[in-house]
């Protein structure tokens, strides 16, 4: 049924209210992964609000832009607070998307995260634009949230990834393994039979059934590479790194992990933050001089 007032449709959510006396601008953060996008709402360092969308390549700006106007108008928040917008994608197809989104329903220009945005970061990758972005927000969070040098261990359904930075800043590589969620599933399509489960932690380590035993061998597996892999890493640094976990399963495997020191679920949208504050900073530097 048509709206009967004929109000915009764009005032529903706030375009049109305009900023109120007083009121401090936000900025937008976005990491697209794979399989899930995560949106936080940022208020002068504070993480005000954050979101949970699937990534899919075929959804458009349309419907992504309405999606975030309808959380902005959940939250009671304005779109036209949004000062700035920053984007870290490793799909590319959804870069482009999100770029329209941001332009047509924000009304603004983001900052993707890649070659020529200043991170901070000294990358002694090989070939540094190998290096996922996301790997490098996580870096750039931790290295000012935490003292150096620091392991970042990234939890995600599809990868679980481990980077090193030095108490000079400096990003020397990592590791990259299967994460739990592409583990599990390949494990189920090669074994039919097996049925699917909830990861959890079990009660016990020996399970006593197929469902306990698989829960027991993927939980435990896990937190078992997760302490192999740092301890290998802290061998051959012969240092004594902060190790920080991340990402949806950190809390879950932390729990028997005996090298994670902390978790922190909003990491990636941290770095996000620090990035946009750090380039828009520069930005506002150069805009001075020209002056």
């Amino acid at each position: 049924m048509p709206h009967e007032t004929g109000v915009p449709f764009s005032h529903l959510f706030g375009y049109d209210k305009g900023k109120k006396k007083g009121e401090k601008s936000v900025i937008l953060t976005i990491n697209a992964t794979n399989t899930h996008m995560n949106i936080g709402l940022f208020q002068s360092g504070e993480l005000l609000q954050h979101w949970r969308l699937t990534s899919e390549e075929r959804r458009t700006e349309d419907e992504y832009g309405l999606q975030i106007l309808q959380l902005f108008h959940h939250a009671n928040y304005n779109i036209s607070e949004v000062e700035g917008v920053i984007i870290s994608s490793v799909v590319p197809p959804l870069t482009d998307t999100l770029i329209l989104m941001c332009e047509h329903y924000l009304h603004q220009h983001p900052i993707i995260v890649g070659p020529g945005v200043k991170t901070g970061l000294n990358i002694r990758y090989d070939n540094p634009r190998e290096v996922g972005t996301d790997r490098i927000v996580n870096a750039v969070a931790a290295m000012q949230q935490y003292p150096a040098p620091v392991i970042i261990v990234a939890l995600g359904e599809t990868a679980t990834t481990f980077c090193y930075v030095d108490e000079k800043k400096q990003y020397l590589g990592g590791a990259i393994s299967p994460g739990i969620g592409v583990s599990v599933d390949a494990l189920f399509h090669e074994a039919s039979k097996l049925p699917k489960i909830e990861i959890k932690k079990p009660a016990r380590i020996i399970g006593t059934n197929t469902i306990h035993a698989l829960q027991s061998g993927i939980y435990y597996g896990c937190a078992s590479q997760v302490d192999g892999i740092v301890r290998y890493m802290i061998k051959e640094t012969n240092s004594n790194p902060s190790v920080i976990a991340t990402g949806r399963m950190a809390h879950l495997v932390s729990q028997v992990s005996e090298t994670i020191q902390k978790v922190d679920p909003y990491l990636t949208l941290k770095g996000l933050y620090y990035i946009y504050t750090k380039n828009n900073n520069e930005k506002r530097k150069e805009g001075n001089k020209r002056k």
